[in-house]
């Protein structure tokens, strides 16, 4: 770990990419949440003609405030903040607008589209990009579609491959084997190149999968601002996060077999998270899901989203 100091006591780079990585867009929505709220600037860019194929992640067009036509590619950038916080600077106040804590001026975010080829290569960018940033620890924040039931609290799920992380997190190792997404391929890469990893898992209920998911961005960000020293303003999404929630409802409503398909889900979601459910027993289930989900993504009809490390 960087100086002694652990994961927390260095630059720490949050991470997400659309695609694959991001049901119900909740891992890139909660960092374009920290985007929003950080005061930070580009740092570099991936070439996009080198690692995306056009016609599998197209290009938009838009018009500018100006009223000029423009269109936007794409690619991954890395974003830095725009006053790094200096070694033993006071925490920053946390208010309704901004993120404060011990580490809000030590975050870094990496956010972009997966790439569609040459992932050794576009890991090998990526990573040669945190080091040049000085990036002491990074988090991937991913999202997967799970038999699970709107109606009860997001389950997060964190790991590590890094054991000094472990020990100093309290975090688990996931034992999952099978087909990953970039966000596995950049993991192994920082771990090689000295970097600690660890990631921040949610699941998204799969029978909602086609709408954006405020309730599991904001357990990612709750997860993410447990893990790290930061305070971080929910803005508009606790409210966003109950609207639909009751939209879901409100469709379960009027839908017998939806209805009965999500008691089922309530159901198994109770017993597990019952007093008398152990911990071995959880994770087996975890696993079971993980061996059931491989093959099938509810997004596209691809297989299945990456799995948490």
């Amino acid at each position: 770990m960087t100086d002694g100091n652990g994961f927390l006591g260095g630059r720490l780079l949050v991470v997400a990419f659309e695609g694959w990585n991001d049901a119900g867009e909740a891992a890139t929505g909660a960092v374009r949440s920290l985007k929003q709220l950080l005061e930070l600037s580009e740092m570099t860019r991936v070439d996009s003609e080198l690692y995306f194929d056009y016609q599998f992640n197209r290009p938009v067009i838009s018009t500018g405030e100006d009223g000029r036509r423009k269109i936007e590619w794409p690619g991954a950038a890395l974003y830095g903040p725009v006053e790094p916080a200096l070694p033993g600077t006071a925490p920053a106040p946390a208010d309704d607008l901004a993120v404060g804590g011990a580490d809000a001026g030590n975050i870094y975010l990496l956010l972009g589209t997966e790439p569609s080829r040459s992932w050794k290569a576009f890991a090998a960018e990526v990573i040669d990009g945190a080091l040049t940033a000085d990036i002491s620890g990074i988090v991937f924040l991913g999202a997967m579609l799970a038999d699970v039931p709107h109606t009860r609290p997001i389950s997060i799920f964190t790991s590590s491959d890094n054991a000094e992380l472990r020990a100093e997190l309290g975090v688990e190792r996931s034992s999952y084997e099978g087909p990953v997404g970039i966000l596995s391929v950049l993991a192994l890469a920082a771990e090689d190149a000295g970097i600690p990893t660890m990631s921040i898992w949610a699941s998204v209920p799969h029978y909602v999968h086609n709408a954006p998911s405020p309730k599991a961005m904001l357990a990612l960000i709750d997860k993410l601002e447990e893990i790290v020293d930061v305070v971080i303003p929910r803005g508009d999404l606790v409210a966003e996060a109950a609207e639909w929630e009751s939209g879901i409802n409100a469709l379960a409503a009027d839908d017998e077999e939806m209805a009965a398909y999500i008691e089922q889900l309530e159901q198994a979601r109770d017993t597990v998270d019952s007093p008398e459910a152990s911990g071995e027993a959880i994770a087996q289930e975890f696993e079971r899901y993980l061996r059931k989900r491989d093959g099938r993504d509810g997004r596209d009809g691809r297989p299945g989203p990456d799995r948490p490390r």
